[in-house]
């Protein structure tokens, strides 16, 4: 996947995320991003072969190391940062304040958090539509 793929797809994804997160699971006007979101993980599931698996959430977060900057604020350099991981930060993070060497650390670790609690509420979401397509 070049470059100016992966950043639509993960500008994609960050906007049908801020989308969901305004809705409660199984809200029916949650459907359109619930279906955008599904769709980019089928493709990241289908990719090409040559596509590497990305890490898992705890493995990113234990492989990204924290380092201390001169300024007394502690940073994660970018290139530490393995994709898809990377630029799912850089896409959460537009608008924010970092140093110019690199980003806040503190900013890293909230993103993580955030991420996981983001595909929790987009797991409900998943689980309450299975349940209105799939009736018992």
């Amino acid at each position: 996947m070049t470059h100016d793929e992966l950043r639509r797809l993960e500008s994609t994804r960050r906007k049908a995320l801020w989308q969901i997160a305004r809705f409660l699971p199984g809200d029916s006007e949650a459907a359109d991003a619930l279906a955008i979101l599904n769709d980019l993980d089928d493709k990241e599931r289908n990719g090409k072969p040559s596509t590497d698996k990305p890490l898992e959430l705890n493995e990113v977060r234990n492989s990204v190391p924290v380092q201390p900057h001169q300024s007394g604020i502690d940073i994660v350099l970018e290139v530490n940062i393995p994709q898809p991981w990377r630029e799912r930060f850089l896409q959460a993070s537009i608008g924010s304040t970092r140093l110019p060497e690199a980003p806040y650390a503190g900013d890293w670790e909230k993103f993580l958090r955030r991420w996981e609690s983001e595909m929790a509420h987009l797991e409900r979401h998943r689980a309450l539509r299975a349940n209105v397509d799939n009736p018992s």
